[in-house]
């Protein structure tokens, strides 16, 4: 139960509730309860709705007349019937309502907008339509609910001359309730609704109602399974309430009706066909883009929620590392299996796919461009290639949530395609750079739009000539190599990247590896167009970023013996094991093999007395992932560690630089940062203390293992996205012997 208290200064003296049901009912209630308003009173044709309103303390007091209660008022809010509203607006019209804002909480907004404009003679500036997307199976002002509206959605739907002030003050009602407000506008609105919720009522009750009139609707209604019961539930709707929607919004779900029965009559022809390829096309994307965007909006849920709550790390000192394990599979090869393997001719088979959010947001985007993919399930995919050319255009944004790798390697190979495409990102996706690869893939001929200051959303427009580019990096990165040579594909004559420093090379072994010619010559790559990528196997090694947080734990701890397995030890990524080595580390590679054309070996690390070192630059660009984690290992060596040449590290998912270099201050430890590097004095003892990650996976799981050789417990702040690019980390912390939990989960 709410308990009622009053701020100094109410937002609103006086509220009108016009329609006491269960969402103007829980409106008048929540804000009621709130001490939001100094009056609230209400307005229903109902007597006895008016006298429960009352008695059940959800408004100060009732009126039948509308122009009675509206003497006065703040803030009207219409919560009546849809096709009630023109009337109750018509009444209003004739009212003199002063300063008042008037807001609604109908579901088809371009109706609502329609009418108000009719009988006002012109949309009024205070007018701020609104839909809350909640409800209950119960109705009436008795299910009325202060907490109805908390972390659900509303949509304020403001015009241009909507007046700002207006709509500042009902997105802070709505907010006081604890509602999730976002602003939308009117036809997209409509259109959002229609297919999300109106067009599935519209099927849920013609199904129900064209079996109810067979023959045998006895026997199909007995034999029903869950998932029948499931899907027409919402067929025991108000079949009042979903007319008059229907009505109120029918252009919109017309639009979406007409859309539907094309692909209705599509899947009708494939079976009539026989056409099972068209057939598992529809049911593997639908099956899992419904698991994938489950998935994101859960995760986006809980990393929110963990945001807010501050989701800490409390790493323990003291220990040893020791025992076997396996880290997930490679991210960058498992991102470019279901780049190539799409774009192969013939079926691709993965195992060891990294199921993380960033390679899953890739393999959907496929999925989007209509390819047929199997999986991932326990890390295997089948991916149904298409041809270099067989991509479709997708039916709206592509979404890559937190993936850099996604967005800059498919700018190159969407830069080739004859259809338009934006592509979307998280906001912190949205903060980072991507003139790097739009600007040389403009010089190639593509049209590609950004954000201000060149970061996302990125538009690439469909159609363009792609040429020929001889291009030198201004600054060594695999991501924008590998974007243009994927572009490449599709351009006329031959394109050359030459990089400053080696930088990963896994695109050009996975095209060799799918038949397409790379030539490759010291820091110059190059391939042509016109060849063709031909399916293959591929088997994803561990991640050896992944590894690199175990491998500075158990070089830094005394006594510790670990066994990393089946780790890709690819020559342009194991600066973190030659870095390791120069200063002391004891790692050696046993059971070398290739696997798919990459090299693999299980990693024994053991614990060892590290020296400090000037890092070479010629590795900086081969362990540019694995410095915050090198950072811990500075402290713990002898001497004197100098880092330079990393100037990259200030645009990752943080200012690496900056943030390691502040939270090792935390911990009393002295370090001083430079533009493109650090120097750390090293033999320092590591102090407890709080450190914030900023948000970003590996500055969190750095500190994690710096708890190893701390005097105190760390507290790490901010560490929610750690789940979402190493699920398994903490587990697998936990059994190697690094003590790190979430706080009060110890």
């Amino acid at each position: 139960m709410i308990e009622r208290h009053a701020p100094v200064k109410p937002l609103v003296e006086r509220l009108v509730v016009v329609g006491l049901g269960l969402i103007g009912g829980s409106f008048a209630k929540g804000l009621r309860a709130r001490g939001v308003c100094r009056e609230v009173v209400g307005v229903d044709l109902d007597a006895q709705s008016r006298r429960l309103a009352v008695e059940l303390g959800v408004v100060d007091r009732c009126e039948e007349a509308l122009a009675t209660a509206c003497q006065g008022a703040d803030v009207i809010m219409l919560a009546v019937p849809i096709l009630a509203m023109e009337r109750v607006l018509g009444e209003l019209a004739k009212l003199d309502l002063g300063d008042a804002i008037l807001t609604d909480a109908g579901s088809a907004k371009g109706n609502v907008v329609r009418a108000a404009d009719a009988v006002f003679g012109g949309v009024p500036a205070r007018f701020v339509p609104g839909h809350p997307i909640a409800g209950s199976e119960q109705s009436g002002v008795e299910a009325a609910n202060g907490e109805l509206f908390k972390r659900h959605k509303v949509i304020l739907t403001p015009l241009a001359q909507t007046d700002a002030l207006a709509l500042q003050r009902v997105d802070q009602l709505w907010r006081e309730l604890g509602a999730d407000v976002e602003h939308m506008q009117v036809e997209h609105h409509d259109q959002v609704l229609a297919a999300t919720s109106h067009l599935p009522h519209l099927l849920a009750f013609g199904l129900v109602d064209s079996l109810a009139k067979r023959n045998e609707n006895l026997e199909i209604f007995r034999y029903a399974a869950g998932g029948f019961r499931d899907f027409t539930r919402i067929a025991g709707s108000d079949p009042v309430m979903w007319h008059d929607i229907f009505l109120a919004n029918r252009e919109a779900v017309l639009r979406t009706l007409d859309v539907f029965r094309d692909d209705l009559d599509a899947l009708r022809d494939a079976v009539d066909a026989g056409d099972g390829h068209h057939l598992l096309g529809v049911f593997t994307r639908a099956r899992v883009a419904r698991e994938h965007f489950s998935k994101i909006l859960a995760r986006r849920a809980y990393v929110d929620a963990m945001h807010s709550n501050d989701l800490i790390f409390l790493a323990n000192p003291g220990g040893k590392v020791a025992g076997r394990i396996r880290v997930p599979g490679d991210k960058s090869i498992s991102h470019r299996s279901i780049m190539l393997g799409s774009l192969a001719e013939g079926t691709t088979e993965v195992e060891g796919f990294l199921e993380g959010e960033d390679a899953l947001a890739t393999l959907q985007a496929f999925r989007d461009m209509g390819v047929v993919i199997e999986g991932p399930h326990h890390g295997r995919v089948t991916i149904h290639g298409v041809g270099l050319h067989g991509l479709k255009p997708p039916p709206g944004p592509i979404y890559v949530g937190n993936s850099g790798t996604s967005m800059r390697l498919l700018s190159g190979l969407l830069a080739g395609q004859p259809f338009d495409v934006t592509m979307t990102g998280d906001a912190s996706l949205s903060k980072r750079p991507m003139n790097r690869v739009a600007n040389p893939l403009r010089e190639m001929g593509a049209v590609v739009e950004t954000g201000p200051d060149g970061r996302p959303p990125l538009t690439i427009r469909g159609g363009s000539k792609l040429k020929a580019l001889t291009y030198t990096l201004p600054m060594a990165s695999a991501q924008v190599k590998s974007c243009l040579l994927l572009a490449g594909l599709y351009a006329e004559g031959v394109t050359t990247v030459t990089e400053p420093a080696p930088t990963r090379d896994h695109t050009e072994r996975m095209l060799r590896g799918f038949g397409y010619a790379v030539q490759s010559n010291g820091p110059v790559a190059s391939l042509q167009a016109g060849g063709k990528l031909t399916a293959t196997r591929i088997e994803v090694p561990a991640d050896i970023s992944s590894a690199a947080f175990f491998l500075v734990a158990a070089s830094i701890a005394e006594g510790s013996d670990l066994l990393l397995e089946h780790v890709g030890i690819n020559p342009t990524r194991i600066g973190v094991i030659e870095i390791l080595r120069l200063m002391g580390g004891d790692i050696t590679l046993e059971n070398q093999r290739e696997v798919g054309g990459e090299p693999v070996a299980d990693l024994r690390v053991r614990g060892a007395k590290l020296k400090g070192i000037e890092i070479p630059e010629e590795l900086v660009p081969l362990a540019i992932d694995e410095f915050p984690v090198l950072f811990v290992a500075a402290v713990c060596a002898e001497g004197r560690t100098v880092l330079r040449g990393a100037e990259e590290l200030r645009v990752k998912e943080s200012d690496r630089i900056q943030v390691m270099a502040d939270g090792l201050t935390s911990l009393g430890v002295k370090v001083e940062p430079t533009a493109d590097g650090i120097i750390i004095d090293g033999g320092q003892s590591i102090g407890g203390g709080e450190v914030h990650s900023h948000g970003d996976h590996r500055i969190a799981m750095a500190f994690s293992v710096a708890s190893l050789r701390a005097t105190a417990p760390i507290r790490i702040h901010d560490c929610a996205n750690v789940a979402t690019s190493f699920p398994n980390f903490l587990a697998l912390a936990e059994q190697v012997g690094i003590r790190v939990a979430v706080e009060g989960k110890q």
